[in-house]
């Protein structure tokens, strides 16, 4: 196994979510209290086509059942309140988001896509990402996405864009070869970490290609993640990790 490195890059997964509910300012602002290098965040639709942050395909986690973001138009899901407390107003925007915290560290951005939805809804998604963020120079950000189609759509509209290929825990070496020969543009490759090994890494440094990392939160996780010397840790404890690893 390779020898450890203090290279790798600490981002919290959908913020802090240890501490705070994921994908809010709340959980945002705990992860640069903790001088996070990164924050890993998600991207969906509202029926008004308003990118907006939530990582699940339903709303049960705020007692929506079977609801979806894009049963709701924008303004809908800010009067509904949800994920909100004294502090923080609710779901985030991805204008709102980029605003606040480009400037403060690098950004991660996962573009989710939905088996319901048609394809112009995932191509959407991509442009308005895209355009937003406009130039990366100022402060790296990253978009990544388990839709590979989609991330060919993304390299068709801005050529040159970091993007990364988000891999199941079943998709293997051979295919990972299949796809670098296919689209050689992308950026990197975001993994299990129970998927990480030898074969894996070796390939993917010969192709001088980005490694990331999910989801790292026990000390065997993250101390594997960093023998490896993966450029990219995603933890629900960013501190944690920032604390083994600069150990």
């Amino acid at each position: 196994m390779p020898k450890q490195t203090t290279d790798c890059l600490i981002f919290a997964h959908r913020g802090a979510s240890q501490d705070a509910m994921e994908n809010t300012r709340l959980a945002f602002d705990k992860a640069l209290e903790y001088a996070a290098d990164g924050i890993e965040t998600d991207v969906q639709l509202t029926r008004d086509e308003i990118t907006v942050l939530w990582h699940d395909h339903f709303l049960d986690k705020v007692g929506l059942a079977g609801k979806r973001i894009d049963d709701f138009n924008y303004d809908q899901l800010k009067s509904l309140g949800l994920m909100q407390d004294s502090s923080h107003a609710g779901i985030m925007s991805l204008q709102s988001f980029l605003d606040t915290y480009r400037k403060h560290c690098r950004l991660l951005i996962e573009i989710k896509n939905n088996p319901w939805e048609a394809v112009s809804r995932h191509e959407i998604k991509i442009r308005q990402t895209m355009n937003m963020i406009g130039s990366v120079s100022d402060q790296p950000i990253i978009i990544s996405s388990f839709n590979l189609t989609s991330l060919i759509y993304a390299q068709r509209y801005r050529p040159g864009f970091p993007l990364v290929y988000n891999l199941e825990a079943e998709q293997t070496v051979t295919e990972v070869q299949q796809v670098l020969i296919n689209q050689p543009f992308l950026y990197g490759f975001c993994l299990p970490i129970e998927t990480l090994d030898n074969a894996m890494v070796d390939l993917l440094r010969k192709q001088s290609k980005s490694i990331a990392v999910y989801t790292c939160n026990s000390d065997e996780e993250i101390n594997k993640a960093l023998k490896f010397g993966v450029d990219i840790l995603i933890s629900d404890l960013p501190h944690h990790a920032l604390k083994i690893r600069d150990t």
